[in-house]
C-alpha cells in the first residue's frame, strides 16, 4: 500500500470520527476548510442540504497579519452574520484538522462574536 493512499485513508477516518460524534439533523454544522494560504468556513443545514452562510479570508478587506489573526477575523465576521440571522444551535466540524492554530483561532472568533457551540 502506498504512503499517499495510507495517508488519505487515515485522514478520511478522522473526518468520519469527528462528524459521527455530533448530533446530526438537530443542529447546524460549521464546516472549516484550511488551505495553505486561506481559510474558509460555512454554516450548513444538513437537513436541507444547503449552505446558509459562508465566509472566507478572501472576502476580508484588510487581511493583514499572521494567518491565525486572519482566521480569527474570519470567525468574527462569520459569527456576526450568524448572530444577525439568528441561527440556532450549531456544532463545530473541524473536518479532521487538529484543534489548534488557525482552527482554534477561528473557533475563538466565532465564540467572541456571540455564537454558542
Amino acid at each position: 500500500m502506498s504512503l499517499l493512499r495510507n495517508f488519505r485513508r487515515r485522514a478520511q477516518r478522522r473526518v468520519y470520527r469527528v462528524r459521527s460524534n455530533q448530533e446530526r439533523g438537530t443542529r447546524l454544522r460549521i464546516s472549516v476548510y484550511r488551505s495553505l494560504n486561506h481559510i474558509h468556513a460555512q454554516i450548513i443545514d444538513d437537513n436541507k442540504h444547503e449552505t446558509v452562510v459562508s465566509y472566507s479570508s478572501q472576502q476580508l478587506d484588510k487581511a493583514t497579519g499572521k494567518k491565525t489573526e486572519i482566521a480569527k477575523q474570519v470567525g468574527l465576521e462569520l459569527g456576526k452574520i450568524a448572530v444577525t440571522k439568528k441561527l440556532g444551535p450549531v456544532f463545530f466540524d473541524r473536518g479532521g484538522y487538529l484543534y489548534h492554530g488557525r482552527i482554534k483561532a477561528l473557533a475563538d472568533g466565532l465564540r467572541e462574536a456571540g455564537l454558542k457551540f
